[in-house]
């Protein structure tokens, strides 16, 4: 949503090819509640959205992407990865899509914090 942002052209044609492709595309329900928060924090961005223009957002991408289930065996993953990947503070939220990842069969992501996820030796780490 943020045009000024250096991450947005990548993004931007990330999304659109896959949706040109009709390439299945996944999304947690972490990563939207992420985005709602990022995008209408006055703190966070420099032109922070109302919360109806950030639901278009997600109702707009909901379009063609897809939500990945958080089945119950997803628990027994994370704490799988906490004992092969310690942390501390908010570095537990990179466990947790991982772990809904992996219960689903889904072992690429697509990410600018590639040194967040490369310890994941599973998954298959790409930068828009």
């Amino acid at each position: 949503m943020d045009t000024d942002a250096p991450q947005h052209v990548a993004s931007r044609a990330l999304l659109e090819s896959a949706y040109a492709t009709s390439a299945t595309v996944y999304v947690t329900l972490q990563t939207l509640c992420e985005f709602n928060s990022v995008v209408t924090n006055a703190r966070r961005v420099s032109k922070p959205r109302s919360p109806s223009h950030a639901l278009s957002a997600i109702s707009g991408l909901l379009a063609f992407a897809h939500v990945l289930p958080v089945p119950a065996v997803t628990v027994d993953g994370l704490l799988e990865l906490l004992r092969r990947h310690p942390v501390t503070g908010g570095d537990i939220f990179d466990l947790h899509p991982v772990a809904t990842m992996k219960a689903n069969g889904i072992l690429r992501i697509y990410t600018f914090n590639r040194e967040d996820f490369e310890v994941f030796s599973e998954l298959e780490v790409l930068t828009p």
